[in-house]
């Protein structure tokens, strides 16, 4: 391991940049994906559709999406974290459609029956219910997004993925084993810490 030892400014740089892709992308995922998936809960019209539209997305191959980008925004930072929030919305987006649509009827009516209008029920009485559906979610599209992450190393935009791509230029094996198992640690790290805060909120009965 003795470049590692040599190296360790390196290895902190790609770990920062590529945690730093991977947040950025989560945060607008879900800033997008909750007021679409409030509006879109309780109307299976526009839920479908979106929903559609969103797993198509999410069927696109990573590199494919890149490829697609790159002619228009570019190489960097920039298309990586376009295309992985592509990645993050749909399942968001499908988490919080079904964490809402699972909230017990006998809960909306009693909230409807204190006097809460439509999008109070859904903000104030639904949302929270459904908290530990979207946490699940946001468990799944970090792991995903945080792989997915990896692969933006070949448009320029840093992150592990580029000490896994030098190790395979130069036939590294080392710096390849470094780059696949900070990633791996990455994905479980930010799985356990959401599933933690999962485990402490109240479930739909």
């Amino acid at each position: 391991m003795r470049w590692t030892g040599r190296n360790l400014d390196t290895i902190l740089a790609a770990t920062a940049n590529h945690l730093e892709l991977v947040l950025a992308s989560l945060v607008i995922a879900l800033a997008l994906a909750l007021p679409l998936g409030l509006l879109a809960a309780g109307r299976p019209r526009l839920s479908a559709w979106l929903l559609g539209g969103a797993s198509l997305l999410y069927s696109l191959p990573t590199l494919a999406v890149f490829a697609l980008l790159v002619p228009v925004i570019g190489l960097g930072f920039a298309p990586a974290l376009l295309a992985l929030v592509t990645y993050a919305l749909p399942v968001l987006l499908r988490a919080i459609v079904a964490g809402i649509t699972a909230v017990p009827e006998p809960v909306k009516e009693a909230a409807a029956g204190m006097g809460l209008g439509p999008w109070q029920r859904r903000c104030r009485v639904e949302f929270p219910l459904a908290l530990p559906v979207l946490l699940g979610g946001l468990r799944v599209a970090s792991v995903t997004v945080v792989s997915a992450a990896t692969v933006a190393a070949y448009i320029g935009a840093g992150g592990l993925g580029t000490l896994i791509l030098t190790g395979l230029d130069q036939g590294h094996t080392e710096k390849i084993l470094v780059g696949a198992f900070l990633v791996a640690a990455l994905a479980l790290l930010l799985d356990q810490a959401l599933g933690a805060v999962q485990r402490r909120l109240p479930r739909i009965a």
